[in-house]
């Protein structure tokens, strides 16, 4: 499937970390002077707030609370550790409830000492014990892959195979991925598995930014969409030829644009968007 660049905002999302240094409501005041229609909110901004009244706020901004960042961080060789992941995820579901998002995005986890193998068996186990709340409470849970670079701490669940893997073993409505270009780029899989994805109704969220070249940070050194190497349009065209029809969300972490007057790098990523 062949498309063009984005042609207006009505399926942009950001997400709060994107504009690091602002508030909550800072966020949701210059998201919707700039036309942004979709906020995915990071769990720290919440700190200390109403979140109830928090998602009340971002509503009459215009915007649509689309997920809640992150949970996740199941695996440890700590039975301990596992467990208060396991509280912590259940925090997670009242507070995107709490905040009206209806799905949270899981950074997996993973550790060092032990295999990845035990790794992703810890994450089933830690995704299917909090299950049954996120049901009740009408959130939905999307795990997200993570490129390998990060398969020592980060996460275990580093392509798209692997999470469909997952998600179809769990076998739930409320549990599916969330697909993130930085992340799976390079997979030469990856059209079959985005297919796949969404052929199973697995597909729930699809985050974009750019992948700078040369980077130099692991972490910190997102791009602007078309600053790097990602065939972004290709692949939100696999996107939506698999019926993701939902927000395109901009996640972008970056050192060298956080430096920046925050509301000029705001008017950079809506002129990039349109571009993608």
């Amino acid at each position: 499937m062949s498309v063009g660049p984005i042609q207006d905002l009505s399926k942009l999302c950001i997400h709060t970390i994107t504009t690091k240094s602002w508030s909550l409501e800072e966020a949701g005041e210059n998201y919707e002077k700039a036309g942004v229609k979709g906020i995915s909110v990071w769990r720290q901004y919440l700190e200390g707030r109403n979140i109830a009244a928090s998602g009340d706020r971002l509503r009459a901004h215009g915007l649509g609370i689309v997920s809640l960042v992150r949970g996740g961080f199941f695996p440890s060789i700590s039975s301990e550790t596992r467990k208060k992941a396991i509280d912590d995820n259940l925090k997670a579901v009242d507070e995107a409830a709490a905040l009206g998002a209806e799905m949270i995005v899981l950074v997996c986890g993973a550790d060092p000492g032990q295999s990845l193998e035990v790794s992703r068996s810890q994450i089933q186990e830690g995704i299917e014990k909090v299950l049954p709340y996120a049901i009740d409470n009408g959130v939905k849970l999307a795990i997200e892959p993570l490129h390998p670079m990060y398969a020592d701490t980060r996460s275990a669940v580093n392509t798209m195979e692997q999470a469909n893997d997952m998600a179809e073993a769990i076998g739930s409505d409320h549990v599916g991925i969330a697909a993130d270009v930085y992340h799976l780029w390079w997979d030469p899989h990856l059209e079959k598995e985005i297919k796949r994805c969404g052929a199973n109704g697995n597909l729930m969220a699809f985050h974009i930014c750019d992948w700078v070249s040369p980077t130099v940070d692991m972490l910190n050194d997102r791009g602007l969409m078309g600053e790097g190497c990602i065939p972004i349009q290709k692949i939100r065209g696999w996107v939506e030829e698999a019926g993701f029809s939902g927000y395109n969300e901009v996640e972008i972490f970056s050192d060298r644009h956080w430096a920046t007057d925050q509301h000029d790098f705001l008017n950079k990523i809506v002129k990039s968007y349109k571009g993608c």
